[in-house]
């Protein structure tokens, strides 16, 4: 009797989850559940891969076991990332890469073409490694923690890694515009830090633009399925530039990027369905 309740209960429940996961239209199960299984899935892998990344501690080269683990979670939501110009983040070389910062699910998409880019060391702010098991995780395998909130320590621990990106041939990937962008239709101002880096460095920056998620809208609990075009624009030298160049840097490569956010946005809302429930505020 007992047995038979509890298998009913669980096919209800099972049939109850499948229905709310492959709804379109605004779903706050299914929102939150997408974003959850996402953080759950790394940080069960992060408990496990850990005491290996002891072997070699703070290796860039760990963070692609993981990474070759993870970016099948693209699976699960149905999303298909595109690289464009990829040839471009493969050239051997130090290297400052910046891209806009629209979700947790940019990292899901560096996952998706860390590879490409092989010698990669992300920057995260210093509260991610308090997250365990992930910021140990992440620790050992390379991420660098800045405490945003001390400037000076910030640019020290940054000057740090830009030798070791120099004397290795290591890129370190950097979100400008320091916070997650809710407004989809257009790019935040940039802080400095990267681009100080870089002119310090003296290695190119290089520009990486995600199209915008028109597939996630918080305040509508809307996560379906979509497509993200990742742009990689042409290298911005700094060969010879000083620390009063970087104002014009700054403001030189936001236009770019701007630009092709711009452009890419119409390309793929132009290719949505008339009816499609979506909105460019995130």
């Amino acid at each position: 009797m007992w047995y038979q309740i509890i298998l009913f209960t669980t096919v209800c429940v099972f049939t109850y989850v499948l229905k709310k996961l492959h709804a379109t239209g605004p779903n706050k199960f299914k929102f939150y559940f997408n974003f959850c299984i996402f953080y759950f899935l790394t940080s069960v892998l992060a408990a496990v891969i850990w005491p290996y990344f002891l072997l070699s501690p703070k290796n860039v080269r760990n963070a692609k076991i993981a990474v070759r683990l993870l970016k099948h979670v693209t699976k699960l939501y149905d999303l298909e990332w595109h690289l464009r110009d990829g040839e471009i983040l493969a050239e051997d070389r130090g290297a400052v890469i910046i891209s806009n910062h629209q979700s947790s699910l940019d990292i899901l998409g560096m996952f998706n073409i860390w590879d490409v880019v092989d010698k990669l060391a992300a920057i995260a702010k210093k509260e991610l490694f308090y997250i365990w098991p992930f910021g140990l995780s992440a620790y050992l395998a390379g991420v660098v923690f800045i405490d945003r909130s001390n400037a000076k320590g910030a640019y020290k621990q940054l000057k740090m890694t830009s030798e070791v990106m120099v004397k290795n041939k290591t890129k370190i990937w950097l979100f400008p515009e320091g916070t997650r962008n809710k407004d989809y239709t257009k790019l935040q101002p940039f802080k400095k830090g990267a681009f100080n880096i870089a002119v310090a460095a003296q290695v190119p920056i290089i520009p990486v633009v995600f199209s915008p998620y028109y597939f996630i809208n918080k305040e509508k609990y809307i996560f379906n399925k979509g497509h993200v075009i990742i742009q990689c624009l042409e290298p911005v030298p700094t060969t010879g530039l000083t620390m009063d160049d970087v104002p014009d840097l700054i403001n030189k490569i936001h236009e770019k990027m701007s630009i092709a956010y711009k452009e890419l946005s119409k390309e793929v809302v132009s290719a949505l369905p008339v009816d499609y429930p979506f909105t460019l505020l995130g």
